[in-house]
Parts: structure tokens; sequence; C-alpha cells
């Protein structure tokens, strides 16, 4: 048996009164697309993609007040039959009047903080194309890390997150751990998130550290977006702000529209990028949606960056100096 399928066969071993009390979740989401890409140079294909698809276990349990909770969650790959257990946010932790403690792998509060803007989420055109690019790379998963939140005061809430180290052990010199941090504010129409994350000389990538700042504002149907993000990295080659604004309007109760607008500054000479991305989507209920979605990057010489790399299982490159675009046809299932 896989080892990938264990954890199936384990749960379903579990006593049925343990699910009856909704202690354990059985939880996931598919979201598969057809896509047509072209890097503006020799490639013009059409691709399957299996886009974040995942599948998890959460559990909790209640002890006079003090909630033990955990996570096992993977990527499941629909495009090609693969994944990979306990790749995605998995954890154990506490959670309580005080907020919630917890160790494990997972999305940092700097990842998080793109939230309010993030209006192409795990889709052709997401954000991460020109936020996550080359060794200047956030929106990541940290391992080893200890995570603290706050709970909620009049709206705000505080995240501090520290990786101890990467790997199995901590670097000889101890100059491999990384911390994250987020303040976030929701109230009425008004979403905000600020974030700053920094990364030491020995981790992955290099040294880096970045400032984040995310908002979004509710005018009835629509919904008006903007996004900064800052990097300075140890190698000022991958140095760059991402920049730009967006909005999403409701056609129905169940269609929307959206689209985005972001540039890349490099201080690379002639590396800069930006990004146009369009969508429409459609709901057939609550837990299911189609989409469509159309999204182009435009690069200068020295940059080949495309919008469909990020989150998704389509890995090829864009094409220096050319503009790179894709069209989009979409499936998301949660349950």
């Amino acid at each position: 048996m896989k080892k990938a399928l264990l954890p199936l066969a384990i749960l379903a071993a579990l006593p049925a009164t343990a699910l009856a009390d909704e202690e354990v979740t059985i939880y996931g989401r598919a979201n598969v697309s057809v896509d047509f890409l072209d890097d503006g140079a020799d490639y013009s294909k059409v691709n399957v993609s299996s886009n974040s698809s995942r599948l998890g276990f959460r559990a909790q349990r209640d002890f006079d007040g003090i909630t033990g909770i955990m996570q096992i969650e993977q990527e499941i790959d629909y495009s090609d039959s693969g994944s990979n257990w306990a790749s995605r946010d998995t954890f154990a932790g506490i959670r309580g009047n005080f907020g919630m403690v917890r160790l494990g792998k997972f999305d940092t509060p700097f990842k998080r903080a793109r939230g309010p803007a993030n209006l192409f989420g795990d889709q052709l055109g997401d954000m991460r194309n020109l936020t996550r690019a080359y060794d200047g790379r956030f929106d990541e998963r940290m391992p080893n890390t200890v995570h603290y939140q706050t709970p909620s005061l009049n709206g705000f809430q505080f995240n501090l997150a520290y990786s101890v180290h990467e790997g199995r052990d901590a670097d000889a010199d101890g100059s491999d751990n990384a911390y994250s941090t987020s303040l976030t504010w929701s109230e009425g129409n008004f979403d905000l998130a600020l974030a700053y994350e920094n990364f030491d000389s020995n981790r992955s990538r290099g040294g880096r550290d970045a400032i984040r700042l995310a908002a979004a504002y509710d005018i009835g149907d629509a919904t008006l977006v903007g996004f900064f993000q800052t990097i300075d990295h140890d190698n000022d080659v991958f140095d760059s702000d991402v920049y730009g604004i967006g909005a999403s309007y409701k056609l129905t109760d169940k269609t929307a529209i959206k689209g985005h607008y972001l540039v890349r500054s490099a201080d690379t000479q002639d590396g800069d990028s930006d990004m146009l991305a369009v969508g429409v989507e459609h709901r057939l209920g609550s837990q299911l949606r189609i989409y469509a979605n159309y999204a182009m990057v435009s690069n200068d010489d020295n940059a080949n960056l495309n919008p469909w790399s990020q989150a998704r299982t389509t890995g090829t490159p864009g094409s220096f100096g050319d503009t790179a675009s894709g069209l989009s046809l979409g499936l998301r299932f949660d349950f």
C-alpha cells in the first residue's frame, strides 16, 4: 500500500463515535483547469493543471477551556496522479482565550497577509508570479516553526512565527532561522494586512527581508483592492518592489468578474515585469465553482516571468523580453 493511502486506511478504522462528535474532519479541494499557454517565443501549447489541490485531516478536542488542535494536509496532483504526504500545512498546538500556539510547517503570517488583495489565488494570474520571483522569494511555507496568534481585539490580530531552522537539524553557525510577523485589521467594509518577514543568510535562496501591505474595501457588490511589497536581498540583483490594484464585481449572486494589474519594479537593469489578469467565476453551489481567466506578463529584456508558474503544476518558464499569456478554464470543488 502506498504511503499516501495509509492515512485513509487509518481514518477508516477510527471508531464511528469519534467522527460523529466531529472531532476528526476530512476535507479537501480539487482545483483543476485546462490552459492554453504561450511564452511569446517558441512555446504555445494546451496543458492540464492541478492548482494547489489538497486533501487534509483535522482533529480537535476541548480540555476545560483549552482546545488541542492538529492538522495534516497534503497536495494532490490531479493532473499526474501524484501527491506528497504532509507537504502542506501540518501542525499541532493549542487554542484558548489567550489565542493560539502551534508548531509545525505552515504558511507564514507574511504569506497569508496577501489575503485582502488575493483575487486570483491558485489560478492563472496569481500575484505570486511576481511576488515570488527568482531568489527574492517570499510567500513560503516555513518548516520547524513556532507560531503565536493573538485573539481578535476590536478587529485587530497579531501573528508572530519563528522558524528555528531548515532541514532536520539547525545550521552549525545558527544563521538559518527566519521569522515572520503580521498585523491584520478587519472592520465593516475594510480589510487590511501589514506584514514583515526576514530570512537569515544561510536560509535557502539567501538572506532577505520584505514588507507587505494589502487592503480591500467593499462597496456594495464591488470590492476594490490594493497591494504593495518591497524586498531587500543580500544579493541586490533580487531587490524589487511589487505594487498594483484590482477589483471584483458581483454580476449576480452566483457570478462575479474580477481583474488586477501588478508591476514588478526590479533593481536589475531592464528587469521589470507587469501582469494583467481578468476573469469570471460562476458558483454552482457553495462548494462548486467554474471559472475562466486570461492573464499576461510583459517582460523587459532581463526578465522571463509568466502568469502561470505559481501554485499550479504547469512549469514551463517564460521567455526573456517577451510577453507570456494564457487562457484558463477551470473547476474548483471544495469538500
